[in-house]
């Protein structure tokens, strides 16, 4: 397929962590939609086969990729896997994550404090590390890291999950630098109030007074359908109904 009309993606492969509900799985299938061949990463492979299984059944192409995102040998191995299967990875999108915003900082776990930023920070950098040299090779590519405006502002009860969202805006940033001469488009998505079953998401309000998931896919097909000559390096998001 070309990249044109009603498959934009059509020659591209992009790779989804956090793929099996949710943000993720909204994105998963948008892509698939602009005609992507997506790689579906989360851990539970039987949610991942179910999606795979929903894009296909819509003519989108779509494989299941169960990876721990916390182990540094699974994650090396997926880049080297997808790497060798299609040749490339033209769009990351960082998404896997978790909440946190149980309390004070002072009672936090240091055994929380760890699997949050394990898997907010540095899973996103590990997957970088894995996928960016193949996008320099190719001379062009997208990572869109998914924040969180906990990122920009004060979240009392919740300074890890915070701190690992102003982490992740701060890499994303300075691997833009790092990566921009390649061609190479880096951008950090910061939503609000998003209606998923993520813990901490919801920030209290009603189902309709949030993002939806499908909102946030919206502004990923435009990230990476931009004119070559820019990029786009944050949107922040926010719910009309307060």
């Amino acid at each position: 397929m070309s990249e044109s009309g009603t498959n934009p993606l059509g020659s591209q492969v992009a790779l989804v962590t956090g793929a099996a509900r949710g943000i993720g799985r909204a994105i998963a299938i948008r892509l698939a939609a602009m005609g992507a061949t997506v790689v579906l990463v989360a851990r539970d492979a039987s949610q991942l086969d179910e999606l795979r299984r929903e894009i296909e059944a819509t003519a989108g192409i779509a494989e299941s990729a169960p990876c721990d995102l916390l182990d540094e040998e699974a994650v090396a191995k997926l880049g080297e896997r997808v790497i060798a299967r299609y040749g490339r990875c033209d769009i990351l999108i960082n998404n896997a994550g978790i909440g946190g915003t149980s309390g004070p900082l002072h009672e936090l776990r240091l055994a929380d404090w760890q699997t949050l930023m394990d898997t907010n920070l540095r899973a996103p950098f590990l997957l970088i590390k894995a996928f960016a040299p193949s996008m320099i090779l190719a001379g062009r590519g997208h990572i869109v890291n998914i924040s969180s405006l906990a990122g920009k502002n004060p979240l009392p009860n919740g300074a890890a999950y915070s701190a690992s969202k102003w982490g992740l805006n701060g890499l994303t940033y300075s691997v833009a630098e790092e990566l921009r001469q390649y061609g190479i488009r880096v951008s950090a998505v910061a939503p609000g109030s998003v209606n998923t079953a993520f813990v901490g998401g919801g920030g209290g309000k009603a189902a309709e007074k949030r993002i939806q998931p499908e909102d946030i896919a919206d502004v990923i097909a435009l990230l990476v359908t931009q004119a070559p000559q820019s990029f786009i390096s944050e949107v922040l998001m926010r719910p009309t109904k307060k």
